[in-house]
């Protein structure tokens, strides 16, 4: 009967330790494993959020970068046309200046023609009176002289 006691003793200390890890040591055990389930199911779900957070981050500075290389096309494009306009202004400008010089240096070329002439003549009408002058000191009289040179110098 030894082995029946002692059977008996043994099933009775397995059942009762059974009972103790049941009652005392599996339950708080058993949190802390959901606990720690619960952490990490949590970070997982932060993880999943982070990874959308992440796409919805880089879809947004994608669509920041679309725009901002949009309008920075626009503002080189605006650049071009702007200076295009400068570079057409500044030619106008030169082609106005230009003919403004020109029409300048023909009025200049006009009245040096002019006093040219102006001077032509009166050298001309000297040439003129002093060689008719020595005609006529051969064949008139200083009088008569005087008056042929006063008519004539009224009609220059």
């Amino acid at each position: 009967m030894n082995i029946g006691l002692t059977l008996i003793a043994q099933a009775l200390a397995f059942a009762g330790l059974i009972w103790i890890i049941a009652t005392k040591i599996w339950p708080p055990l058993l949190s802390a494993i959901e606990e720690r389930q619960r952490k990490i199911a949590e970070g997982l779900a932060a993880a999943d959020n982070s990874q959308k957070a992440l796409a919805d981050a880089q879809q947004n500075a994608d669509a920041a970068l679309r725009e901002a290389r949009g309008k920075a096309n626009e503002i080189i494009d605006q650049a071009h046309q702007r200076a295009n306009q400068i570079i057409e202004q500044a030619r106008n400008d030169a082609l106005g200046e230009a003919n403004r010089a020109k029409e300048l240096a023909e009025a200049e070329i006009a009245a040096a023609t002019n006093r040219a002439r102006e001077d032509l003549r009166r050298q001309v009408s000297m040439l003129a009176v002093a060689g008719a002058e020595k005609l006529l000191r051969r064949e008139i009289d200083p009088n008569a002289h005087r008056t042929l040179l006063d008519e004539l110098a009224a009609e220059i």
